[in-house]
């Protein structure tokens, strides 16, 4: 990536001319690109926050389901971003994988917010169940 800290500014990069489907699978290296570290950063601590967030909701749980419907959720959503992220950075062989709520393309965004709904129904607090 060619974005230092801050970046070249939106619109002024010149890496989506050379990478194939750079509004889908390459989306992290167009914003490295033009948004900087800062950017990549930040989309880095809120991945982890969300899955760190709905994880740590589970030590309250006693419902087996739940634990494991919500991990298997979160772990889905974690490592969708982390092979993304992965395959940008060519740390690992591309795989079509899209960067979850950032990446252009309808049927994934649509997967994702079914699965962040359901996990979302699933931690919720229930009336009565503490005090």
């Amino acid at each position: 990536m060619n974005g230092g800290f801050i970046g070249q500014g939106p619109g002024e990069g010149t890496v989506k001319k050379h990478l194939p489907d750079a509004h889908a699978d390459f989306i992290f290296a167009v914003a490295g690109e033009e948004f900087g570290m800062i950017l990549c950063l930040f989309l880095l601590c809120v991945f982890g926050f969300i899955v760190l967030r709905s994880l740590s909701r589970l030590f309250e749980e006693n419902n087996m389901f739940i634990v494991l419907a919500v991990t298997g959720l979160m772990v889905q959503f974690g490592l969708q971003a982390v092979i993304n992220m992965a395959s940008t950075l060519n740390l690992m062989p591309t795989k079509g994988m899209t960067l979850p709520f950032i990446s252009y393309g309808g049927s994934s965004l649509l997967a994702l917010a079914i699965a962040m709904g359901m996990v979302l129904g699933l931690t919720r607090r229930r009336i009565g169940e503490y005090a």
